[in-house]
Protein backbone atom coordinates (compact mmCIF):
# COMPACT_ATOMS: atom_id res chain seq x y z
CA UNK A 1 0.00 0.00 0.00
CA UNK A 2 0.98 3.65 -0.38
CA UNK A 3 1.62 5.86 2.63
CA UNK A 4 2.90 9.41 3.09
CA UNK A 5 6.01 9.18 5.24
CA UNK A 6 7.60 11.97 7.30
CA UNK A 7 11.13 10.78 8.12
CA UNK A 8 12.54 14.14 9.23
CA UNK A 9 11.01 17.46 10.20
CA UNK A 10 10.79 20.41 7.86
CA UNK A 11 9.00 21.76 4.82
CA UNK A 12 6.28 19.51 3.30
CA UNK A 13 8.58 18.91 0.33
CA UNK A 14 10.54 16.41 2.47
CA UNK A 15 7.55 14.03 2.53
CA UNK A 16 7.73 10.93 0.37
CA UNK A 17 5.31 8.24 -0.79
CA UNK A 18 6.43 4.89 0.61
CA UNK A 19 5.31 1.37 -0.27
CA UNK A 20 4.42 -0.48 2.93
CA UNK A 21 2.75 -3.76 3.76
CA UNK A 22 -0.99 -3.60 4.39
CA UNK A 23 -1.40 -3.92 8.18
CA UNK A 24 -3.62 -6.55 9.79
CA UNK A 25 -6.08 -5.65 12.54
CA UNK A 26 -5.45 -7.21 15.92
CA UNK A 27 -8.05 -8.10 18.51
CA UNK A 28 -10.44 -5.18 19.01
CA UNK A 29 -9.14 -3.33 15.93
CA UNK A 30 -10.57 -2.39 12.53
CA UNK A 31 -8.80 -2.16 9.14
CA UNK A 32 -10.11 0.72 7.02
CA UNK A 33 -9.48 1.21 3.30
CA UNK A 34 -9.05 4.99 3.06
CA UNK A 35 -10.74 6.68 0.11
CA UNK A 36 -10.15 10.35 1.01
CA UNK A 37 -8.29 12.28 3.70
CA UNK A 38 -8.57 15.97 4.55
CA UNK A 39 -5.71 18.30 5.37
CA UNK A 40 -5.59 20.50 8.46
CA UNK A 41 -3.18 23.21 9.51
CA UNK A 42 -1.85 21.02 12.37
CA UNK A 43 -0.69 18.52 9.73
CA UNK A 44 1.66 21.17 8.33
CA UNK A 45 2.81 22.13 11.83
CA UNK A 46 3.37 18.49 12.80
CA UNK A 47 5.59 17.88 9.75
CA UNK A 48 7.56 21.03 10.65
CA UNK A 49 7.85 20.02 14.32
CA UNK A 50 5.84 23.05 15.45
CA UNK A 51 2.73 21.33 16.81
CA UNK A 52 2.16 20.54 20.49
CA UNK A 53 1.80 16.82 19.67
CA UNK A 54 5.14 15.55 18.36
CA UNK A 55 4.97 11.95 17.09
CA UNK A 56 8.14 9.90 16.93
CA UNK A 57 9.85 9.75 13.53
CA UNK A 58 9.08 8.34 11.08
CA UNK A 59 5.33 8.90 11.08
CA UNK A 60 2.41 9.05 8.66
CA UNK A 61 0.66 12.45 8.79
CA UNK A 62 -3.08 13.02 8.61
CA UNK A 63 -5.77 13.59 11.24
CA UNK A 64 -9.06 12.77 9.49
CA UNK A 65 -10.22 10.50 6.68
CA UNK A 66 -13.10 8.46 5.33
CA UNK A 67 -13.24 5.02 3.77
CA UNK A 68 -14.62 1.50 3.98
CA UNK A 69 -14.17 -1.12 6.67
CA UNK A 70 -11.95 -3.78 5.05
CA UNK A 71 -11.43 -6.26 7.90
CA UNK A 72 -12.30 -6.76 11.57
CA UNK A 73 -10.17 -7.99 14.43
CA UNK A 74 -11.51 -10.45 16.96
CA UNK A 75 -14.15 -9.04 19.28
CA UNK A 76 -15.33 -6.15 17.09
CA UNK A 77 -19.11 -6.32 16.77
CA UNK A 78 -20.39 -2.79 16.22
CA UNK A 79 -18.95 -2.42 12.69
CA UNK A 80 -19.04 -4.71 9.67
CA UNK A 81 -16.97 -5.12 6.51
CA UNK A 82 -18.13 -2.65 3.87
CA UNK A 83 -19.33 0.02 6.28
CA UNK A 84 -18.55 3.54 5.02
CA UNK A 85 -16.97 5.36 7.96
CA UNK A 86 -15.31 8.57 9.12
CA UNK A 87 -12.14 8.10 11.16
CA UNK A 88 -9.85 10.31 13.21
CA UNK A 89 -6.24 9.69 14.21
CA UNK A 90 -3.37 11.84 15.46
CA UNK A 91 -1.60 11.15 13.10
CA UNK A 92 -1.75 8.32 10.51
CA UNK A 93 -4.54 8.96 7.98
CA UNK A 94 -2.50 9.60 4.82
CA UNK A 95 -2.27 5.95 3.75
CA UNK A 96 -4.28 3.51 1.63
CA UNK A 97 -5.06 1.37 4.68
CA UNK A 98 -5.07 2.20 8.39
CA UNK A 99 -5.75 0.18 11.51
CA UNK A 100 -7.94 1.95 14.04
CA UNK A 101 -9.71 1.18 17.27
CA UNK A 102 -13.51 1.45 17.30
CA UNK A 103 -13.20 4.67 19.33
CA UNK A 104 -11.32 6.22 16.39
CA UNK A 105 -14.29 5.63 14.10
CA UNK A 106 -16.43 8.72 14.52
CA UNK A 107 -19.56 7.74 12.58
CA UNK A 108 -20.95 6.34 9.34
CA UNK A 109 -20.55 8.47 6.23
CA UNK A 110 -23.80 10.51 6.04
CA UNK A 111 -26.26 9.50 3.35
CA UNK A 112 -25.60 11.34 0.11
CA UNK A 113 -22.08 12.43 1.10
CA UNK A 114 -18.98 11.55 -0.90
CA UNK A 115 -15.89 10.17 0.78
CA UNK A 116 -14.28 13.57 0.20
CA UNK A 117 -17.12 15.35 2.01
CA UNK A 118 -16.96 12.88 4.88
CA UNK A 119 -13.18 13.04 5.23
CA UNK A 120 -13.35 16.80 5.79
CA UNK A 121 -16.12 16.78 8.40
CA UNK A 122 -14.70 15.57 11.70
CA UNK A 123 -12.08 18.15 12.77
CA UNK A 124 -14.11 21.22 11.87
CA UNK A 125 -17.37 19.82 13.23
CA UNK A 126 -15.95 18.59 16.54
CA UNK A 127 -14.06 21.85 17.13
CA UNK A 128 -17.06 24.03 16.28
CA UNK A 129 -19.46 21.93 18.37
CA UNK A 130 -17.18 21.79 21.40
CA UNK A 131 -16.45 25.51 21.10
CA UNK A 132 -19.94 26.86 20.52
CA UNK A 133 -22.02 24.34 22.50
CA UNK A 134 -19.85 22.97 25.31
CA UNK A 135 -17.55 25.93 25.95
CA UNK A 136 -19.24 29.03 24.54
CA UNK A 137 -22.85 27.97 25.27
CA UNK A 138 -24.04 30.03 22.32
CA UNK A 139 -27.73 30.95 22.56
CA UNK A 140 -30.37 31.98 20.05
CA UNK A 141 -30.26 35.62 18.94
CA UNK A 142 -26.78 36.15 20.36
CA UNK A 143 -24.08 37.64 18.13
CA UNK A 144 -21.28 35.30 17.10
CA UNK A 145 -18.05 36.75 15.68
CA UNK A 146 -16.02 34.14 13.77
CA UNK A 147 -12.42 34.92 12.79
CA UNK A 148 -10.64 32.81 10.20
CA UNK A 149 -14.06 32.06 8.73
CA UNK A 150 -12.73 31.03 5.32
CA UNK A 151 -10.88 28.03 6.78
CA UNK A 152 -12.40 24.67 7.61
CA UNK A 153 -12.65 25.20 11.37
CA UNK A 154 -14.02 28.72 10.99
CA UNK A 155 -16.53 27.81 8.28
CA UNK A 156 -17.91 24.97 10.41
CA UNK A 157 -18.48 27.51 13.20
CA UNK A 158 -20.33 29.83 10.82
CA UNK A 159 -22.61 26.98 9.73
CA UNK A 160 -23.25 25.71 13.26
CA UNK A 161 -23.71 29.19 14.71
CA UNK A 162 -26.35 29.99 12.13
CA UNK A 163 -28.08 26.65 12.82
CA UNK A 164 -28.15 27.49 16.54
CA UNK A 165 -29.96 30.75 15.82
CA UNK A 166 -27.15 33.28 16.26
CA UNK A 167 -26.42 36.37 14.18
CA UNK A 168 -23.10 35.52 12.58
CA UNK A 169 -20.39 38.05 11.71
CA UNK A 170 -17.46 36.47 9.86
CA UNK A 171 -14.02 37.86 9.10
CA UNK A 172 -11.39 36.97 6.54
CA UNK A 173 -8.94 38.66 4.21
CA UNK A 174 -10.27 37.94 0.72
CA UNK A 175 -13.55 39.11 -0.81
CA UNK A 176 -13.89 36.03 -3.02
CA UNK A 177 -13.47 33.67 -0.09
CA UNK A 178 -15.83 35.73 2.06
CA UNK A 179 -18.50 35.44 -0.64
CA UNK A 180 -18.43 31.67 -0.03
CA UNK A 181 -18.72 32.26 3.71
CA UNK A 182 -21.77 34.45 3.15
CA UNK A 183 -23.30 31.70 1.01
CA UNK A 184 -22.67 29.27 3.87
CA UNK A 185 -24.78 31.30 6.30
CA UNK A 186 -22.90 34.36 7.58
CA UNK A 187 -25.17 37.36 8.08
CA UNK A 188 -22.30 39.83 7.66
CA UNK A 189 -18.72 39.46 6.39
CA UNK A 190 -15.76 41.76 7.06
CA UNK A 191 -12.56 41.86 5.01
CA UNK A 192 -9.76 42.55 7.48
CA UNK A 193 -7.41 43.92 4.82
CA UNK A 194 -7.26 47.64 5.50
CA UNK A 195 -10.36 47.51 7.71
CA UNK A 196 -10.70 47.88 11.48
CA UNK A 197 -13.32 45.28 12.32
CA UNK A 198 -13.98 46.64 15.84
CA UNK A 199 -16.13 49.68 14.91
CA UNK A 200 -17.92 47.61 12.24
CA UNK A 201 -18.87 44.96 14.81
CA UNK A 202 -20.02 47.71 17.17
CA UNK A 203 -22.10 49.32 14.40
CA UNK A 204 -23.70 46.00 13.48
CA UNK A 205 -24.67 45.38 17.12
CA UNK A 206 -25.89 48.86 18.08
CA UNK A 207 -22.78 49.40 20.17
CA UNK A 208 -23.06 46.18 22.23
CA UNK A 209 -20.39 44.04 20.60
CA UNK A 210 -20.29 40.27 20.04
CA UNK A 211 -21.51 37.81 22.67
CA UNK A 212 -19.23 34.96 21.55
CA UNK A 213 -15.92 35.37 19.69
CA UNK A 214 -14.54 32.25 17.99
CA UNK A 215 -10.87 32.70 17.12
CA UNK A 216 -8.60 30.12 15.46
CA UNK A 217 -6.20 32.87 14.31
CA UNK A 218 -4.72 34.23 17.56
CA UNK A 219 -2.03 36.89 17.68
CA UNK A 220 -3.17 40.49 17.81
CA UNK A 221 -6.54 39.58 16.27
CA UNK A 222 -7.76 38.14 19.57
CA UNK A 223 -6.20 41.03 21.47
CA UNK A 224 -8.19 43.53 19.38
CA UNK A 225 -11.30 41.37 19.66
CA UNK A 226 -11.60 42.29 23.33
CA UNK A 227 -12.68 45.75 22.17
CA UNK A 228 -15.40 44.20 19.98
CA UNK A 229 -16.75 42.03 22.81
CA UNK A 230 -20.04 42.67 24.58
CA UNK A 231 -20.23 42.84 28.37
CA UNK A 232 -20.04 39.24 29.65
CA UNK A 233 -18.85 37.88 26.30
CA UNK A 234 -17.10 34.54 25.88
CA UNK A 235 -13.79 34.54 23.97
CA UNK A 236 -13.02 31.11 22.51
CA UNK A 237 -9.31 30.47 21.89
CA UNK A 238 -9.21 27.84 19.14
CA UNK A 239 -5.65 28.13 17.86
CA UNK A 240 -2.84 30.31 16.54
CA UNK A 241 -2.75 30.08 12.75
CA UNK A 242 -1.30 33.61 12.76
CA UNK A 243 1.90 32.06 14.07
CA UNK A 244 1.78 33.08 17.71
CA UNK A 245 -0.34 33.32 20.86
CA UNK A 246 -2.13 36.40 22.13
CA UNK A 247 -1.44 38.61 25.18
CA UNK A 248 -4.67 39.77 26.79
CA UNK A 249 -4.81 42.58 29.33
CA UNK A 250 -6.49 41.52 32.55
CA UNK A 251 -8.02 44.97 33.14
CA UNK A 252 -10.03 44.65 29.91
CA UNK A 253 -11.19 41.17 30.93
CA UNK A 254 -12.19 42.52 34.35
CA UNK A 255 -14.03 45.64 33.14
CA UNK A 256 -16.16 43.71 30.66
CA UNK A 257 -16.55 40.57 32.81
CA UNK A 258 -15.21 38.48 29.93
CA UNK A 259 -14.68 34.72 29.96
CA UNK A 260 -11.61 33.51 28.06
CA UNK A 261 -12.06 29.82 27.22
CA UNK A 262 -9.59 27.44 25.63
CA UNK A 263 -11.07 24.97 23.15
CA UNK A 264 -9.35 21.59 22.71
CA UNK A 265 -12.14 19.37 21.48
CA UNK A 266 -10.19 16.12 21.40
CA UNK A 267 -8.50 16.65 24.74
CA UNK A 268 -11.82 17.56 26.36
CA UNK A 269 -13.34 14.29 25.23
CA UNK A 270 -10.43 12.35 26.74
CA UNK A 271 -11.17 13.97 30.11
CA UNK A 272 -14.96 13.69 30.02
CA UNK A 273 -16.73 10.66 28.53
CA UNK A 274 -20.05 12.53 28.42
CA UNK A 275 -18.57 14.79 25.74
CA UNK A 276 -17.82 11.74 23.60
CA UNK A 277 -21.40 10.56 24.01
CA UNK A 278 -22.64 13.99 22.94
CA UNK A 279 -20.43 13.92 19.83
CA UNK A 280 -21.67 10.43 18.95
CA UNK A 281 -25.29 11.48 19.32
CA UNK A 282 -25.32 15.00 17.93
CA UNK A 283 -22.73 15.09 15.13
CA UNK A 284 -24.44 12.39 13.01
CA UNK A 285 -27.77 14.16 13.55
CA UNK A 286 -26.35 17.52 12.49
CA UNK A 287 -24.61 15.96 9.49
CA UNK A 288 -27.89 14.37 8.38
CA UNK A 289 -29.40 17.86 8.41
CA UNK A 290 -26.53 19.17 6.29
CA UNK A 291 -25.12 21.28 9.11
CA UNK A 292 -21.33 21.73 8.88
CA UNK A 293 -21.14 19.97 5.50
CA UNK A 294 -17.62 20.87 4.34
CA UNK A 295 -16.88 23.20 1.46
CA UNK A 296 -13.96 21.70 -0.50
CA UNK A 297 -12.01 24.11 -2.69
CA UNK A 298 -9.00 21.91 -3.55
CA UNK A 299 -8.62 18.20 -4.35
CA UNK A 300 -5.33 16.39 -4.89
CA UNK A 301 -4.15 12.82 -5.44
CA UNK A 302 -2.10 11.32 -2.62
CA UNK A 303 1.13 11.78 -4.57
CA UNK A 304 0.67 15.59 -4.48
CA UNK A 305 0.44 15.83 -0.70
CA UNK A 306 3.35 18.30 -0.45
CA UNK A 307 1.66 20.62 -2.96
CA UNK A 308 -1.60 20.32 -1.02
CA UNK A 309 0.15 21.33 2.21
CA UNK A 310 1.78 24.31 0.51
CA UNK A 311 -1.61 25.47 -0.80
CA UNK A 312 -3.04 25.18 2.71
CA UNK A 313 -0.09 26.99 4.27
CA UNK A 314 -0.36 29.81 1.72
CA UNK A 315 -4.01 30.39 2.72
CA UNK A 316 -5.38 29.58 -0.74
CA UNK A 317 -7.90 27.03 0.56
CA UNK A 318 -11.54 27.96 1.13
CA UNK A 319 -12.92 25.54 3.68
CA UNK A 320 -10.97 22.33 3.14
CA UNK A 321 -8.40 20.67 0.88
CA UNK A 322 -8.70 16.91 0.40
CA UNK A 323 -6.51 14.05 -0.80
CA UNK A 324 -8.50 11.58 -2.89
CA UNK A 325 -7.13 8.04 -3.19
Amino acid sequence: MRAVLCERLGDPSILRIAELDVPSPGAGEVLVRVRAAALNFPDVLMVAGGYQHKPALPFIPGMEAAGEVAALGAGVTHWKVGDRVIIGMRPGCFADYVVVTPSQISMHVPKGWSFADASAFRVGAVTAYNGLVHRGQLRQREVLLVHGATGGVGLAAVQLGKHLGARVIATGSDDGKLAVVRDQGADFVINLRGTDFVPLVKDLTDGRGADVIYDPVGGDLLERSVRAAAFGARLLVIGFTSGGPSVLKSNHILIKCLSVLGVRAGEASRHDSSIVEDYQRELPRLASLGVMRPHISHRFPLERVAEAMHVLRERRVIGKAVLEF
